[in-house]
Formats: structure tokens, sequence, C-alpha cells
């Protein structure tokens, strides 16, 4: 994967390596003998950042994330490892916004720093009012909260993770992350909040890429828009990036990666024949998922592998066609201004656009108000959302990404 990821990314080492050099110091600072609560801390990023944030000796990490089974793996990786874990290290398998998460704050000591990294991400959630609702709640009403419990007695810094799908948002999960944005400046006078907008993170749990390896070990066909472009970092990079934004980051300030557009946008088909290529591997290009699938039957008998395995790939790549896909993502919007010159690899955006306070309190009870209900309604929803985030272009089109290999 090494390798591949080198290739993908075009470079071979982080991105963030002379910004985390520089600033290393000044990191271990501020972070050392804080007592820090990580939420969604075992997905691909949160346990990225966690698994770097350690070798800055916090006092106290306390780690929350309803997957049982990542938080158990986590908890493995850095105990089979030679970093020095705090002494006060505990985990829960809870979620934020449950019943559960109310009682675990309720009891909590102070913090001096929480960071969340707890989201729904994929587009697809919003095929349904159900998924959708599920989106928002895990997105907009479980932060906010949360920090609405944290400013009784308020930590030092406050950190959530958003996404490039927050500019200028086509679809209700970048809508729900720049409604989380407006959370955090809504709660930026009671507490230093920050936040981080990044590119896809390679590899991570449930994306494309991840797919590919998966579809490799199962020998099915790889599919792919091969109009939708992305920038791509890998995890490591993600949990540096969240690292500097958390912890050297002022108020209401987000960070973002500076990446080159001629060189650092790739379309998910040249993934894929990357991914393909590393595998010693050639596409063998399909005109139908039929075709792609039969070709894939015909390479899984044994007499047509031969000894090396496959020489040819079964691929299908088509035009974009589903509901809430942007072809390419952007960092920051036209009339937000980016500082470039504090970090080599990285620009920051002070004092992100909001929509203000009395925005976000009218949407956040309409979304209440339908939660409440007997029946929920997508265009409700995104009613709702579009209170806070004016600039949602939502356009449904009759195929979602279920629909599609």
């Amino acid at each position: 994967m090494p390798d591949l990821l080198s290739r993908i990314l075009g470079r071979k080492e982080s991105l963030l390596h002379a910004d985390m050099a520089n600033h290393r110091a000044q990191l271990a600072a501020t972070i050392a003998r804080s007592r820090i609560l990580v939420t969604g801390a075992a997905g691909s990023i949160g346990s990225a950042f966690v698994e770097q944030l350690v070798d800055f000796a916090p006092a106290a990490l306390h780690l929350v994330d309803p997957s049982e089974n990542n938080l158990v793996e986590l908890v493995r990786t850095l105990r089979s490892s030679d970093r020095t874990i705090p002494d006060d290290f505990r985990t829960w398998a809870i979620g934020m916004g449950t019943r559960e998460f109310s009682h675990f704050l309720a009891a909590a000591q102070p913090y001096d720093t929480v960071v969340n990294f707890a989201a729904l991400k994929h587009v697809r959630s919003e095929r349904d009012p159900l998924t959708l609702m599920r989106l928002i709640h895990t997105n907009i009403f479980a932060l906010h909260d949360m920090l609405e419990h944290l400013s009784r007695t308020p930590p030092q810094r406050c950190f959530s993770v958003s996404s490039d799908k927050a500019v200028n948002p086509e679809n209700a999960m970048g809508a729900s992350k720049a409604f989380m944005e407006a959370i955090l400046w809504h709660h930026a006078g009671r507490m230093s909040c920050t936040s981080a907008r990044f590119a896809n993170v390679a590899f991570s749990d449930g994306s494309l890429l991840h797919g590919f390896v998966s579809r490799w070990q199962k020998g099915q066909p790889l599919s792919a828009p091969e109009d939708v472009r992305r920038y791509f970092i890998s995890q490591q990079e993600a949990g540096q990036l969240c690292l500097l934004a958390c912890f050297l980051g002022n108020n209401r300030e987000l960070f973002i990666p500076r990446l080159n557009p001629a060189a650092d946008l790739h379309s998910f088909a040249e993934i894929a024949q990357l991914f393909l290529a590393a595998k010693g591997c050639r596409p063998r290009l399909c005109h139908s998922e039929a075709e792609a699938k039969a070709r894939a039957r015909e390479m899984r008998q044994p007499t047509q592998a031969g000894a090396s395995g496959p020489q040819e790939w079964p691929c299908y790549f088509s035009r974009s066609d589903t509901s809430g896909e942007k072809m390419v993502e952007v960092f920051f919007a036209d009339h937000e201004p980016v500082d470039f010159g504090r970090y080599q690899a990285l620009g920051v955006i002070a004092q992100p656009s909001f929509a203000g306070s009395p925005a976000v309190e009218a949407a956040l009870a309409q979304l209440r108000r339908i939660r409440q209900s007997d029946t929920w309604q997508c265009a409700e929803m995104i009613e709702a959302l579009q209170q806070v985030v004016p600039s949602l272009r939502h356009a449904p089109m009759e195929k979602n990404l279920d629909q599609k290999m």
C-alpha cells in the first residue's frame, strides 16, 4: 500500500512534514499534561489523529466511538506500539448524541480539549428521510448538544472536523458539514472553536478507494465515475492537519490543505488504473455493469486466471448520473480570504462565513419540529438546512449511489 499511496498522492513524505517539524515544540507545549476527549475516535481520521496525539504526552486521553470493534482495534494498535500511553487512558463504545453520551458528559470531569470526528460522511445518506434524519442528528444535533453542555465548564479549545464538500454544497451531506461549521461559530463566543476542511482520505473506511481493495480481494469488478475528480491525502496527513488546526488554530479559524489542481486532482477512474498497475494488472474496460460482472465471473475460473493471477481486471467507468455528486471539490468559497503565509502546506481561513446565530437557532428549531413530527420529508429537511446554508444547490436525480456497483 505505501508504494501505491505514493503514486496516488505524488509524494513520498507527508504533505505536512515540514509544518509538523516546524511546529512540533509548540504542539508539545500545548498538548502536554492536557485532558483530552476525542469523539468518533476509532474512524479512519480519528484513529490517525489519536495515534499521533499520544506522542505529545497528554495527561488524560478519553476516546468515545459507537463502533466497538474499531475501538478495540485502536486500543490494540496503541498498546502494541512503542508509544507511551497516558495513565489516564479510557474508552467508551457509545455514540455521541445518545442518552448514554449525555450520562457520560454529566459524570465527566472538565476537559482542556474536546475533539470531534463523529459524522455520517456519505452522499448516499440523503437517499431517504430516515437516513437523512440520522445524518442531521449525528452531524448537527449531536455536536450542538455537546457544545451546549460543555459551555457550562468550557474547555480551552474545541475542534470538529469538516469537509471540502461543505463549500457550495450540492448534497445534504455537504450542507450538514457546513451547518456543523456554523454550530461551531455559534458557540465560539464561549470557547475557542476551530475546524478543518480537507480532501478525500485515501483508503479510509467506506471510501471508493477502500472499496477497490475489497473488490480486488473478492474478485469483483472495479466501478468508478470517469468525470468526477478529487484531491487525496493520506490518513497520516489527515491526522496531522487536525492536530495543527486543533491545537494551534485561533478561535473561529478553519484550516485547509494547500494542493495544486494541476498536479493533485485525479478522477476515480485514474485512481482505479493506478491501483491495478500496483497489482501488476491492466484494466479491461467494459461497456456496462453486466459485462463487467460477466468478465469477473470468467476471471474467477481457475483456468482463466493462471498461476500468477489475472493480467486484466474488468472495470466499468461511466459518467456520473447520481444525486449529489460534485464534479470537482474546492476548499474555500470565493468570498473566504485564505492566509497561505502561516504554514508551508496549509491555508487558514480566519472568521469563515457564518449565517449568524439567529439563523442557526431558527433552523435548529425547525429541524427539531420535523424530527418530532409523525412524518418526515427530505424536502422539508433540505429547506431547513438552506436557512443556514443558502449556497446549497440540491438537485435530486432519479438514481442514487446504492443503485450502482
